[in-house]
């Protein structure tokens, strides 16, 4: 899977590595302004998923093992975690990803996010210091639930 997770920084991935990095930014995390998730599967971390405020909502990132892709976990953790964000009062989410990262491009729209814009976008320079350009897309959702309603006549 790592052509999807090519625009990214590689990080060692091993227990003795992304232990210390799940507690530094679960010390982060204070309010609504910055929340850390981990997914956890029985005693495993299977990914995580976090949340930071911006000028429009709250940014989700959220990043998951490859040996748990496809089975229905980012999308029940990311279920569970919209609803509490629902309950905390945020009322939208944005989230970026690769155009051809085609899964979590799956994943957002079965999310019910929406393609709001796209963009150019770089992260990193390859070995020869040129910057890695990719599309990447700007994914919307509303969490404010709108209801409809109707005028009767006179």
């Amino acid at each position: 899977m790592r052509s999807f997770s090519q625009y990214d920084k590689p990080h060692i991935t091993d227990d003795a590595d992304v232990q210390p990095r799940i507690a530094k930014w679960a010390a982060a995390n204070s309010g609504t302004e910055h929340m850390f998730f981990a997914v956890c599967l029985d005693d495993a971390v299977i990914g995580y998923i976090a949340f930071n405020i911006r000028e429009n909502g709250h940014e989700i990132g959220y990043c998951f093992h490859s040996a748990y892709h496809g089975k229905g976990y980012a999308k029940e953790s990311h279920l569970a975690l919209i609803d509490y964000m629902r309950e905390l009062g945020i009322k939208r989410l944005t989230a970026g990803t690769a155009i051809n990262n085609t899964p979590s491009v799956s994943l957002l729209k079965s999310l019910g996010f929406e393609l709001i814009e796209t963009e150019k976008v770089s992260f990193y320079k390859d070995a020869d210091g040129n910057e890695i350009v990719f599309d990447g897309g700007v994914f919307g959702l509303n969490l404010v639930k709108t209801t409809q309603t109707s005028k009767q006549g006179d």
